[in-house]
């Protein structure tokens, strides 16, 4: 895996959040790179369902080789990862144009995923898995 420079003059900057994952992008006029962790979108999320993820708000505009984004990401799983992606992406196009809202908004772009891990309770196995009861 070879790393990528990231340094790009941010037009905008953003954050998006998933679970507990957390990405900062940072989006710029160009022609359409990706680098997450100085990687290349296909090297960090190898499955095409994340890469399509990611690349989604980009697509609904249409604005797919009109700007560079570098990421950084971290926390959470891969999946988890893509979607603060897509999220921090599309808040990044939102602040460059305001009038893409509605693109944005009816393809679920901006839209937060409150559903975190429950945290475990005292006197249980996990969140709500109780102990095995006996009778006798």
């Amino acid at each position: 895996m070879t790393k990528i420079s990231t340094t790009i003059a941010a037009r905008a900057q953003t954050v998006g959040r998933r679970k507990s994952a957390a990405a900062r992008v940072r989006l710029a006029a160009g022609r359409g790179a990706i680098t997450i962790n100085g990687l290349a979108l296909a090297q960090y999320f190898p499955y095409f369902a994340w890469q399509d993820a990611v690349v989604a708000p980009f697509k609904a505009l249409g604005k797919e080789k009109e700007y560079d984004t570098a990421v950084k990401v971290a926390g959470g799983g891969k999946p988890g990862q893509a979607m603060a992606v897509q999220l921090g992406i599309a808040r990044a196009l939102l602040k460059e144009n305001e009038e893409w809202r509605k693109s944005l908004k009816t393809g679920g772009f901006l839209t937060r995923d409150p559903r975190v891990k429950e945290r475990k309770k005292p006197g249980l196995k996990r969140a709500r898995r109780a102990p095995q009861w006996s009778k006798r």
